[in-house]
């Protein structure tokens, strides 16, 4: 950083304390669950002090969040993605006192990583994009308890290496948009290039995507398709779980739509799309209508509800079913979004893996059978 740069960054900090507000690195914020939607984005808010001088706002907020270039902030802006006193606003627009400034970005490069050789299920590519069938049990990105072996490094393996579909200035890490949970299956979008990431980011925080995922749940569901819309946050019990939070006074929006597939009496398939990406979204949703994922350990899907262990011989049947299903059931069937370059839709759809298939298999070989439950 040169002797300006400095001074510069001296003034912004004296004037204004943000850096008490930003981490100094963007890892950090996601860490901390700033970032922690299933959209993979740092959105943030701060209000512009009393005492701060005119400045570009491309050159204000690189001084204040580090890994933040003057590049970066003018593609949030060109994607109406940095706005001020709720306006889109250029790259060029300088800063006054009072301002509230709200700044998007995808989510960070990740930290240093070493790259890993593991085979990566790719069922789509081009210049801009990788689709990817994530299996259950494998990580997205790299966190508390698992630091190796996960998707981001096994796609900084693939995309350092040679190809001839790479444009000239191609992301050498993993662009990610979104994630799916470690144990579940389906699709995911990569960008490759940071104006891909842009785009695709952008069209995931507004909403702008089709996702539809398929979930077994426990029980009956009454009606036929339905739509939950409840808050999600933190659940202040056990902070590694999340809740729906009724009365809305926290947490965030969230709205899932479902429509019954199949029935099994004391099981259900469901289809669920998304019109929001919250943290386990789901998981939580269904939990709350009553209906949780079958085999889901943390939102109470691994035990047979009550009213269900009606014998000795279904309780033997459903300790079969989840030694098959060692997961939650749920899977992310398909996701369409608008393609970066060409402006046309994009629709992508995965059959479900294995297991979840043989659950279903074993579901419907008990009703045939005349079992009960």
């Amino acid at each position: 950083m040169t002797d300006k740069d400095n001074k510069l960054k001296s003034s912004i900090t004296s004037r204004t304390g943000y850096e008490q507000q930003f981490p100094d690195d963007f890892q950090e914020l996601f860490d901390k669950e700033e970032a922690s939607d299933y959209n993979l984005h740092v959105h943030r808010k701060f209000t512009v002090d009393p005492g701060q001088t005119s400045m570009r706002i491309d050159q204000f907020l690189p001084h204040l969040l580090q890994r933040v270039s003057r590049s970066r902030v003018k593609r949030a802006a060109d994607h109406e993605m940095l706005r001020v006193n709720g306006n889109a606003v250029k790259a060029s627009y300088k800063v006054r006192p009072g301002d509230e400034i709200e700044l998007l970005l995808p989510y960070p490069p990740p930290p240093d990583l070493r790259p890993e050789n593991i085979p990566v299920d790719i069922l789509y590519e081009d210049t801009e994009f990788l689709i990817i069938n994530k299996p259950a049990g494998m990580v997205v990105h790299p966190g508390i308890g698992n630091w190796t072996g996960t998707l981001v490094q096994a796609l900084l393996y693939y995309l350092n290496q040679p190809a001839e579909n790479i444009r000239e200035e191609p992301l050498l890490w993993p662009g990610l948009v979104h994630r799916i949970d470690k144990d579940t299956s389906g699709l995911l979008v990569v960008a490759k290039t940071e104006e891909a990431l842009f785009i695709l980011s952008n069209q995931f925080y507004r909403h702008r995507t089709r996702r539809e995922y398929w979930a077994v749940v426990w029980g009956n569901v009454k009606n036929d398709s339905g739509t939950i819309s409840a808050n999600v946050g933190r659940d202040e019990k056990d902070r590694k779980r999340y809740a729906v939070i009724a009365d809305g006074s926290s947490g965030k929006y969230a709205i899932t739509h479902y429509e019954v597939i199949e029935r099994f009496g004391f099981a259900t398939l469901l289809r669920c799309k998304l019109e929001t990406g919250r943290t386990h979204q789901i998981r939580v949703h269904l939990k709350f209508l009553g209906h949780p994922l079958f085999a889901d350990s943390i939102y109470g899907g691994d035990k047979i509800p009550a009213g269900n262990a009606n014998s000795n011989k279904f309780r033997l049947f459903i300790r079969k079913c989840m030694q098959v299903m060692r997961r939650q059931a749920l899977h992310a069937r398909t996701l369409g979004f608008t393609h970066p370059s060409t402006g046309k839709e994009v629709y992508f759809e995965i059959g479900a893996p294995e297991d979840f298939q043989d659950l279903l298999k074993l579901f419907r070989s008990w009703n045939e059978e005349g079992g009960e439950s």
